[in-house]
């Protein structure tokens, strides 16, 4: 009896990030036609940015959990979505929306995201996990779905002035990165990836990367995959400041630009800096010598002293458009 039921959608809202009388009619529509039962509305809250709120829709059945909002709210509700068989639809709502722009989703389309969330075809994608360690050795654990960090870009989205990114979007991160820069601490940390010997390291910046896109064209990781169940590594050590106008020659103009283009894809050009190190792997552990800021999917998650980050092949399953290529 049960299968005859209808299935349900969730809504997982950031109330500050849409326009909620139109999500609410254009959901109303495209679940109606698509023969679904009544959808559950969840509104995040500073308390509860999403995990919370998602297992409340799961319990009630929720099959599907529409995501309407940035970042946080989307790597918030994949912590809490996964173990589960629900499936994430993505309705893009904030400065970054990092997973939808890797996933090459309309951006600014809330009809076209919400029907292929009624209509599309589910894509299976790794999800990072982390277990951060604190000062006082206590330990949390956390998804996230983009990227994790430490270092330069760390500080960059401590440093980010969030009146400044309301008014002019991903133009604050300007500002943050010259902020950034001026820090002279280095990260200095003890590490293993995978089964491999263990390394010491002096680093500007070290990214663990699930895909590897930001906005403005920015490619961080060329190489990076959703799903091809590795995570992606980058250290970067430029040292000076002409290593790093090269490393932002190789991230702007070679991974931005050459690697776009048939012909640059074609010869598939290896990084030539020296500042920049590309490995992958699906296991990394880190112990730093001093207690560093770390972020996840671009927001602040305090100070580390050491962590442990693996990959899980397949483990978020997100509704794409029906017409969209893998």
């Amino acid at each position: 009896m049960s299968n005859n039921h209808p299935k349900v959608a969730a809504v997982i809202y950031n109330p500050i990030k849409v326009d909620l009388d139109a999500l609410r009619e254009v959901v109303a529509a495209e679940a109606v036609a698509a023969g679904w039962g009544e959808t559950i509305w969840k509104e995040t809250t500073v308390e509860d940015v999403g995990q919370g709120v998602t297992q409340e829709a799961l319990d009630h059945g929720a099959d599907l959990i529409i995501v309407a909002g940035g970042d946080g709210t989307v790597r918030a509700v994949a912590e809490a979505v996964r173990g589960s068989d629900a499936v994430v639809a993505l309705v893009p709502s904030g400065t970054g929306n990092l997973l939808a722009r890797n996933l090459k989703l309309v951006l600014d389309d809330m009809k076209a995201s919400i029907h292929a969330a009624f209509t599309g075809t589910d894509r299976q994608i790794d999800l990072g996990m982390i277990d951060i360690e604190r000062d006082d050795s206590s330990r949390d654990r956390h998804a996230f779905v983009v990227m994790a960090g430490m270092g330069i870009d760390a500080k960059m989205i401590q440093n980010t002035d969030e009146d400044l990114k309301a008014k002019a979007g991903w133009a604050a991160y300007v500002d943050a990165i010259a902020k950034s820069l001026r820090d002279p601490d280095e990260l200095h940390l003890d590490y293993q990836l995978d089964d491999g010997k263990r390394r010491r390291a002096t680093l500007d910046t070290i990214i663990i990367g699930n895909c590897g896109s930001l906005p403005g064209k920015i490619v961080l990781m060329p190489d990076a995959v959703v799903d091809d169940g590795v995570f992606d590594l980058l250290m970067m050590r430029p040292q000076t400041a002409l290593g790093w106008i090269r490393v932002w020659f190789e991230i702007a103009w070679i991974n931005g630009v050459v690697r776009r283009t048939k012909a640059g894809k074609a010869l598939n050009p290896e990084p030539r800096n020296s500042g920049l190190r590309y490995q992958t792997g699906t296991r990394f552990t880190a112990r730093l010598s001093r207690p560093e800021e770390i972020e996840l999917d671009g927001d602040e998650f305090g100070k580390a002293t050491a962590f442990k980050a693996w990959l899980e092949p397949g483990a978020l399953t997100v509704r794409v458009p029906a017409d969209a290529s893998s």
